[in-house]
C-alpha cells in the first residue's frame, strides 16, 4: 500500500511540474504559436500525470474508470483544439515571430483567403 502512495505522489508532483513549466512558457515565449504549443503540451501531460496519480491513490474503482476516460478524452481533444486555435490565428493574420524559419501554411492560407 505504501508503494502505491509513493507512486501516486510522484505522479502528482510530476504533473504539477509540467503545469508550472507550461505557465513559465506562457510568460516567457514570444508569440501566440510558441505559447500555445508550450501550454498545450504541458497541460495535456500534466493533467494526465495528475489523474494517473489520483487513480493510483484511489485504487481500481468506478471513479478510476471515469478518470481513465477523462484522460483519453483530454489526450484526444486538447491537441486538436490547439491546432484549430493556431490555424485560426494564422488565417486571421497573426504572424509568427521572426525566429520562425519555416512557414508551411503561407501558400495554403493565401489560397483559402482568396
Amino acid at each position: 500500500m505504501i508503494l502505491l502512495d509513493i507512486m501516486s505522489v510522484i505522479f502528482l508532483f510530476a504533473g504539477a511540474f509540467f503545469f508550472i513549466a507550461g505557465s513559465i512558457g506562457l510568460n516567457r515565449l514570444v508569440d501566440v504559436y510558441t505559447r500555445l504549443h508550450a501550454t498545450t503540451t504541458c497541460d495535456t501531460l500534466g493533467q494526465a500525470l495528475i489523474l494517473i496519480g489520483v487513480i493510483l491513490y484511489e485504487g481500481w474503482t468506478l471513479t478510476s474508470i471515469k478518470l481513465l476516460f477523462i484522460i483519453i478524452f483530454v489526450l484526444v481533444t486538447n491537441p486538436t483544439a490547439a491546432h484549430a486555435m493556431a490555424k485560426g490565428a494564422y488565417l486571421h493574420g497573426v504572424k509568427p515571430c521572426d525566429q520562425t524559419c519555416l512557414d508551411m501554411y503561407k501558400e495554403k492560407s493565401e489560397e483559402m483567403l482568396s
